[in-house]
């Protein structure tokens, strides 16, 4: 049945968004200990160089199966916990289980080599995250009006980075002030890793806690009695098979943001990957098998204090953007921040002095703030909001596509084009970057 009168969805306090997207604090928490150390903890297990983009393929091949699998229930998840929070607290005692157990792979060496360990955690962790974060965004169009959903996913962006600032700065305030062992055996990761990876566990359980206990959701009748109404067999009624159709139907500017997305996570996944073996042969000059020495711990440390400085500046820059959005709108917020980090990284390649690298990475924070709030800011707006669960999980398609095939063509470069220089592939980053800011050119709308 019509419900006989339109409701307008009630604006929510700052308080409420802060506690309703607190969980993904502890979510890129341990994302950003992934991203900052996984490498090194494969190279560490006996992973090559060129391979390395291989073995993080697990990554966008979990998210291109999960995500869209996981939206699609979450929009028809109707319990007494609520629609979207099930997945939430489901993928965070996952993801901290495979947190805790990723750098003591070594440990259960009688078993299975540590390095098939360790992948196996990478795939988990990311399967994990995947079910948590999809619906977190979704989360702010459920609950909050259209005219909120700036804000909200800017509040996101906020906490995202606020969590992997701690975590990307973890294992080298752990080494340098409170005196816990930044190197260790060849095969086994230092204990300032391990230690982290026990924290990000914690915080990452906790933190999705709050959100779960504070955060109310509506129900399937209140959400049919918004101003965007949602008719009850178009809650319940669509078959699985319909993913399929509505991936294929999908909104124009949701395909055009597409191509945007593509280059830019393109350029992030050679960042992610190469970051550690890249100043470690650029910059402290060691070989690409030297995995074991202070000096590649002191990589890995630096790789760690980058990625949370790049973090930090995308949590400043997170609180600006609403306001460059009412200024010059929100493509061009994204073209500028995805062009200065295009030649923030291309500009690595030039630099020598390890202090000098703090300026590319406030170029990559600028982009990351973008990257994490204006597409799907853009995106909220142009989908049903009876599918918005299903929507953002197929449009992270486009973030999980460009990694596998930069994946499977990392290995090629970087042995036979790059001949092991993993630089090459931080400069190839930028190059993609700028290749997103100009495709932002053919988003219709803002």
């Amino acid at each position: 049945m019509q419900p006989t009168s339109k409701r307008i969805k009630p604006r929510l306090t700052r308080a409420q968004i802060f506690n309703m997207s607190f969980g993904f604090f502890g979510i890129q928490f341990g994302f950003a200990l992934q991203t900052g150390n996984a490498s090194r903890i494969l190279q560490t297990f006996g992973a090559d160089v060129e391979h390395l983009s291989l073995f993080w393929l697990v990554a966008p091949l979990s998210g291109m199966l999960i995500q869209p699998i996981v939206g699609y229930f979450s929009d028809k998840t109707w319990t007494r916990l609520g629609r979207r929070r099930p997945y939430f607290l489901g993928g965070a005692l996952v993801a901290a289980a495979a947190l805790a157990l990723m750098p003591n792979a070594s440990i259960l060496a009688l078993f299975l080599p540590p390095l098939l360990i360790g992948t196996g955690m990478l795939m988990i962790m990311d399967v994990a995250f995947n079910v948590s974060m999809e619906p977190f965004r979704a989360l702010v169009a459920d609950n909050l009006p259209k005219e909120q959903h700036g804000y909200g996913y800017a509040v996101q962006t906020f906490l995202i980075g606020a969590g992997a600032i701690i975590g990307s700065f973890l294992p080298y305030i752990l080494s340098e002030y409170c005196g816990v062992s930044k190197v260790a055996e060849p095969g086994h990761v230092p204990d300032n890793v391990i230690w982290s990876f026990h924290a990000g566990a914690i915080v990452l359980v906790l933190s999705l806690l709050w959100t779960v206990i504070t955060t109310k959701e509506y129900t399937s009748e209140e959400l049919k009695s918004f101003d965007e109404q949602i008719q009850e067999e178009e809650i319940h009624s669509h078959s699985f098979s319909s993913i399929f159709k509505d991936f294929k139907n999908m909104p124009l500017a949701m395909k055009q943001l597409g191509l945007v997305q593509f280059f830019s996570w393109f350029a992030l996944f050679s960042m992610w990957v190469f970051t550690t073996p890249a100043i470690a042969q650029h910059i402290y000059h060691l070989s690409p098998t030297d995995t074991s020495s202070a000096s590649y711990s002191d990589a890995g440390n630096l790789t760690g204090v980058l990625f949370g400085v790049y973090n930090l500046v995308a949590t400043i820059f997170a609180l600006i953007l609403p306001k460059l959005y009412q200024s010059i709108g929100k493509k061009k917020t994204h073209m500028f921040a995805l062009g200065i980090s295009g030649i923030g990284l291309i500009s690595i390649l030039f630099i020598q002095n390890p202090n000098l690298l703090y300026i590319p990475m406030v170029a990559v924070g600028i982009a990351w703030a973008s990257i994490l709030a204006t597409p799907y800011s853009i995106l909220s707006g142009v989908v049903p909001a009876k599918k918005m669960g299903l929507y953002m999980g197929l449009f992270n398609f486009f973030i999980t596509l460009p990694q596998l095939v930069n994946g499977v063509l990392g290995t090629v470069l970087v042995k036979y084009v790059f001949q092991h220089q993993a630089v090459y592939c931080l400069t190839m980053a930028g190059v993609f970057m700028i290749f997103a800011a100009i495709s932002t050119l053919t988003v219709k709308g803002d």
